[in-house]
Order: C-alpha cells, then sequence, then structure tokens
C-alpha cells in the first residue's frame, strides 16, 4: 500500500513555517531591555510580551545573565 505525500506536503510546510523563530539568539537590544525591565522588577511574562519572547525563554536567559525578576502579585 502507497501513501500519496502530495496532500501531505503543504501541511508540513506550514507546521515548519510556524516555529521559524525558535531558538533564535538573543539580540544586544533584547538584552538590554532584558536588563532594564526586570530592574524596574518587571515580571517574565510582561517582558516576555515587550520583547516578543516566551515566559520561558526570557527566565532562561534572566537566570543565565543572574538578573531577579519580579513577582506575579
Amino acid at each position: 500500500m502507497t501513501m500519496d505525500l502530495t496532500r501531505i506536503g503543504p501541511l508540513w510546510r506550514g507546521m515548519a513555517e510556524k516555529f521559524e523563530k525558535h531558538k533564535q539568539p538573543w539580540t544586544a537590544a533584547e538584552l538590554e531591555r532584558l536588563r532594564t525591565l526586570a530592574k524596574k522588577g518587571e515580571t517574565a511574562r510582561g517582558i516576555g510580551k515587550a520583547i516578543k519572547r516566551t515566559e520561558e525563554s526570557v527566565k532562561d536567559r534572566a537566570r543565565l545573565e543572574g538578573l531577579t525578576l519580579g513577582s506575579p502579585r
């Protein structure tokens, strides 16, 4: 039995485009914004929205940079 892969093609292309920004390196501007917002006591969620990164990505990078993020309360 053979499978018609022509029907699956566009689906896979769409999935590849969806994760285009996955694991992108941090730019100098993003790092500066992270440091500034962290000093102001902003939460990881707020910083993530401001620089268009996930909350987890912000938390991980803040940990690497030795920064303390604000509490969500």
